[in-house]
């Protein structure tokens, strides 16, 4: 712990986490309480904007801060902690996602306001962020990975929102299949990199790669492409915070024409 705001860096995933799961009641139990899901969903994510300010502007680290909650898989050698971790690249990636988000969720106010899955799509919506939050603050790859597999359950739900229409349909098992073979790619280079570094958090797979992954040699050629295999049909089918909502807001403004 660093006694400042930074501390405070879960709480920016768990405020989206907690719009999911009281969205995704309202939609059991009080479904057309529209009001109240737009003040959750969109407060949620607000608040979270505001906590990455207060993080970003008492982040001065040159080295990143890491936050261990638990020990995640602790197999032999393989030592994986649920933690987070704050450097300048996951601050800048914090923000964007927060405040990117919490714009999303106040245009979907008005633009889905008379569709009758409104609490479901602010439930998708808000853990789509959660996951997103998990993709840029895990300090391992494995933990980036559930932010990863995350988003595109996310990407799958939301790009076949109104599955009654057989483009959308389509289009969502689209993403779903797109997103199989970006795993695939994922966890092929995680193998490589245990194999060839011993570890799979950020800090200690960094340290030893200046003499691990030794430039021209094997590792350096097939991991990057493994990556790659990942990154290519991501890219595809999402960006960060618009899990496909251009798609689907065409495809609705088709509809009502």
């Amino acid at each position: 712990m660093t006694g400042t705001a930074v501390d405070l860096i879960w709480l920016a995933p768990a405020l989206a986490l907690l719009g999911f799961v009281a969205n995704g009641a309202l939609v059991f139990v009080r479904p057309t309480a529209k009001t109240l899901v737009s003040v959750i969903g969109a407060g949620v994510l607000l608040a979270a904007f505001a906590v990455s300010i207060a993080v970003v502007s008492s982040f001065d680290a040159d080295a990143p801060v890491v936050f261990r909650y638990w020990s995640w898989i602790p197999v032999g050698t393989l030592q994986v902690d649920f933690a987070f971790q704050v450097d300048q690249l996951s601050a800048v990636m914090l923000l964007v996602v927060t405040g990117v988000g919490s714009l999303i969720h106040l245009f979907s106010i008005g633009y889905m306001k008379e569709d009758p899955g409104y609490a479901r799509y602010f439930a998708y919506l808000n853990l789509f962020v959660f996951f997103m939050l998990v993709l840029v603050l895990g300090a391992s790859f494995p933990v980036m990975f559930v932010g990863w597999e995350g988003v595109g359950l996310c990407s799958y739900l939301l790009i076949g929102f109104w599955f009654s229409e057989q483009a959308n349909a389509n289009a969502g098992r689209k993403a779903f299949i797109m997103n199989r073979i970006g795993d695939f790619g994922f966890m092929v280079a995680m193998f490589i990199i245990f194999w060839t570094t011993g570890s799979l958090d950020f800090g200690t797979v960094f340290s030893h790669a200046p003499t691990a992954l030794v430039a021209g040699g094997s590792t350096v050629h097939r991991d990057p492409r493994c990556f790659c295999s990942s990154a290519v049909p991501a890219s595809r089918r999402r960006s960060p915070c618009t899990p496909g909502c251009p798609t689907r807001w065409r495809a609705r403004r088709r509809s009502r024409r």
